[in-house]
């Protein structure tokens, strides 16, 4: 059925009026409002990094290839004030670009068709291109020395496989099975990379010019980015958890610096609780990092710190922005650090000094995805304090574009989308039963007339610690483009409003977000918006689990499609990516301890009082909530006799639910013909 509505989704077109006046001659003309096909042909900007001496801007352009039906990555070099772009030299895909600490080279990963990653380097005057290394894995966290003589990376070292006996020898020439796997690591498979190999990340160092690496690191432990140089080039600091208990603390990592010559560690943070991000000062005389003291609080925001270079006179900046920071870059003077945080759904950057005093100097950061509309960005600074970022100027109709400071400097598919009427993303004013007010929008259909009444898909965001905001969403426009008006909204719990707002729902999730909800759709039928007679539900992952909660707790919905839920915590607990999380973070005790306080919050004590028809779907590799999650609930549903189906993403994870465009475009198509099916109004498809 998946492929059957792509095909239609990829043939979708519309009849002109002069056509249909001459019935002997139909001409067919694309469609006028965004359709599944048009995934193939959007790009988007991330990853920007500006020169040192501010001229150009390297920036990874993503963009769909409809014939190897996957988002590929590309450089572009854009000069940052005329805004001329042009493609870095070489086939296959290149990220991670790094500008050498002159300006003069460009460092970034590449990958050839069918090979695997390796690090290149551009001389920027010449262009000509060198491949560095011949690595069996790919690198990342790329720093150039200060001297521009070498590039350290983090990779991943293989490992001996645990063993338990032997199987007799084989005769040669035999077809045996494939031999046994032994798993002893508490945390053994990760979305998205399946199964563990056995090994370690430890770093790396190689020339500029090319030769054999040196690996630094050693031991049974994870080494984290990013890698920050000192200025004389003897020391990089990087974080890393060197418990003993590592496995079952894997919220304690540190700082530590790397003698680069000796590859000697010392350990520079000290608390309970992940202290990561650490980059040196140009001085060298200082450190700033992020973190924060873990308290087992289900959310707790990432604050910026700086220390002296050996550890000491740690202080905090940012404790009272109480809004958790990403992205640390010192400002050239080393007076002053450049930050990303989102503000009430908005991402913003801002400088901080040395006394905690906080200037934002840009705001409305996109990108990171363009399925659903979740805040992102990412930027980079100049020498001179010139700030490159990815960003969206246009209220939610476009993919993040490359600015300059606060000029827009691409036009991404502009010759796509302005051929498009698109829905119109407006904020909607919504105050839950407490009298707090719910960041929340909606997304009306192409061509919408004020007054009117439409079907509504109220559309609930994952985490559930993240936030939506106005930016494009491919969902969102293609729920639209098929006549719905869709809500989304940030309900208690979301990231972005204060840690307040965040634990509201601490150790008890779901429970009041509901309610939050609830009064955003009321505000949507107050508005004249929303057809209250013709209610839809979707989420995915903690939208999802919201989902599967609502259909539990109300029959106002027509019909819902749970994407991706958790149905169940102690399974759910007891299976995830992240052996741990779950118990440790959103419940007091472990599922033995208090087994009731996991079913009270798992949808499926509330599957008896379902009646609304509900479509379940999952990617069949997602391994953070886990198929078995969804085949529960598809079970329950079956046997209570509610109508539902069961719909599987091949081959896709959690967190690449929507990577492939072809499988996106049809996920979408399949909730819609769901929703069309008991829809009860004029405008139902046929």
């Amino acid at each position: 059925m998946l492929r059957q509505t792509l095909a239609l989704l990829l043939l979708s077109t519309s009849v002109s009026a002069a056509a249909q006046s001459a019935p002997a001659a139909v001409t067919e003309q694309p469609s006028r409002v965004f359709a599944g096909s048009d995934l193939f042909g959007l790009e988007m900007a991330d990853g920007p990094q500006i020169s040192p001496d501010g001229t150009r801007v390297a920036y990874v352009r993503k963009a769909g290839d409809v014939m190897a039906d996957k988002m590929r990555s590309s450089i572009w070099l854009v000069d940052a004030k005329t805004g001329e772009q042009v493609p870095l030299a070489g086939s296959g895909s290149q990220f991670s670009p790094v500008w050498s600490p002159d300006g003069k080279r460009l460092a970034y990963v590449g990958m050839e068709e069918g090979g695997s990653p390796q690090l290149y380097v551009r001389w920027m005057e010449s262009g000509a291109t060198a491949r560095i290394t011949g690595l069996p894995d790919s690198p990342s966290s790329l720093a150039w020395s200060p001297d521009g003589k070498q590039i350290a990376y983090v990779m991943h070292v293989p490992g001996e496989a645990t063993k338990f006996g032997e199987a007799p020898a084989k005769p040669e020439g035999a077809k045996w099975a494939e031999p046994l796997e032994v798993i002893d690591r508490v945390t053994y498979r990760a979305d998205g990379g399946g199964y563990i190999k056995p090994g370690y990340d430890q770093v790396f160092v190689v020339s500029a010019d090319g030769g054999a690496p040196r690996q630094l690191t050693f031991g049974k432990f994870d080494v984290s980015g990013p890698l920050s140089f000192a200025p004389d080039g003897k020391t990089l600091v990087l974080s890393s958890n060197r418990r003993g208990d590592w496995e079952r603390e894997p919220n304690d990592s540190e700082v530590f610096a790397l003698d680069v010559a000796g590859g000697a560690l010392t350990q520079l943070t000290r608390r309970y609780g992940p202290d990561h991000g650490a980059v040196v000062s140009p001085d060298g005389s200082r450190i700033a990092y992020l973190g924060y003291d873990d308290t087992h609080l289900s959310y707790q925001p990432d604050v910026l710190s700086v220390m002296d270079r050996d550890g000491s006179n740690g202080r905090a900046l940012t404790a009272g922005l109480d809004r958790s920071i990403e992205d640390v870059q010192w400002a050239a003077d080393g007076r002053s650090v450049y930050v990303a945080y989102d503000d009430k759904a908005v991402r913003k950057v801002a400088r901080v000094d040395l006394a905690g005093k906080l200037t934002v100097l840009a705001e409305g950061l996109a990108g990171g995805g363009i399925d659903r509309p979740y805040t992102g960005g990412s930027f980079s600074v100049s020498k001179g304090g010139v700030i490159a970022w990815t960003g969206d100027a246009s209220g939610g109709a476009r993919p993040a574009n490359l600015f300059v400071g606060k000029r827009q400097v691409t036009q991404l598919n502009e010759t796509q989308l302005s051929a498009k009427t698109l829905g119109k993303v407006e904020p909607l004013d919504v105050t839950a039963s407490d009298g707090r007010k719910i960041g929340a929008w909606l997304v009306l259909p192409p061509g919408y007339q004020a007054g009117k009444r439409v079907p509504l898909i109220l559309e609930i965001h994952g985490g559930p610690h993240s936030a939506y905001g106005q930016v494009f969403s491919t969902d969102d426009q293609l729920y639209a483009a098929h006549g719905y008006a869709v809500l989304f909204t940030n309900p208690r719990g979301s990231t972005s409003y204060g840690s307040d707002f965040a634990n509201l729902i601490d150790k008890n999730y779901p429970s009041d977000d509901y309610g939050d909800l609830m009064s955003a759709v009321d505000a949507a039928i107050a508005k004249g918006v929303a057809d209250p007679d013709n209610l839809f539900v979707t989420g995915g992952s903690g939208g999802g689990v919201l989902t599967s909660w609502i259909v539990g707790k109300t029959d106002r919905f027509k019909a819902a499609a749970a994407q991706k839920p958790v149905i169940n915590w102690i399974s759910e607990a007891l299976t995830m990516d992240g052996t741990g999380f779950t118990s440790r973070y959103w419940f007091k005790k472990q599922p033995w301890e208090d087994p009731m306080s996991y079913w009270n919050r798992s949808p499926l004590s509330l599957v008896g009082n379902v009646k609304t028809p509900t479509m379940v779907v999952v990617g069949s590799e997602d391994f953070r909530t886990p198929v078995s999650e969804s085949e529960q609930y598809y079970a329950a549903l079956q046997i209570r006799g509610v109508p539902t189906a069961l719909v599987k993403v091949p081959g896709a994870s959690h967190g690449g639910f929507t990577a492939r465009p072809s499988q996106s475009a049809a996920k979408a198509s399949a909730i819609l013909a769901w929703f069309d099916k008991y829809r009860t109004d004029a405008g139902k498809a046929k």
